[in-house]
């Protein structure tokens, strides 16, 4: 079993900055994809960043060259650096993990991110 806990939510001013981090304990050995989700009310979750263990990433568009997403696997870490932060990537953040397959099976509590001035 993996458990995930995410951590670095808050309040920012639109332009701002914050730093996600989503910890992994457990059966980390079975892990290959580690990504972030979002989810707003009355919107669609929607995957905003996702990393390999060897370290391929992909982004959706809307966070494209300010979202970098990164992992220390000595750590067991997973990190989202959000730049330039718009009051549209208000939500709640998700760190969710595979289990080898691709596919997500794991996921944390969430991690409220509020853009706001």
């Amino acid at each position: 079993q993996v458990q995930l806990v995410e951590s670095g939510g808050g309040l920012v001013q639109p332009g701002g900055s914050l730093r996600l981090s989503c910890a992994a304990s457990g059966s980390i050995f079975s892990i290959n994809v580690m990504g972030w989700h979002r989810q707003a009310p009355g919107k669609q979750r929607e995957l905003v960043a996702a990393i390999t263990r060897g370290g391929t990433t992909n982004y959706v568009d809307s966070v494209n060259g300010r979202f970098t997403i990164s992992r220390d696997n000595a750590k067991n870490t997973v990190f989202l650096q959000m730049n330039s932060l718009k009051p549209e990537d208000t939500a709640v953040y998700l760190c969710a993990a595979d289990r080898g397959t691709g596919a997500w099976y794991y996921w944390g509590q969430g991690t409220q991110v509020t853009v706001s001035s």
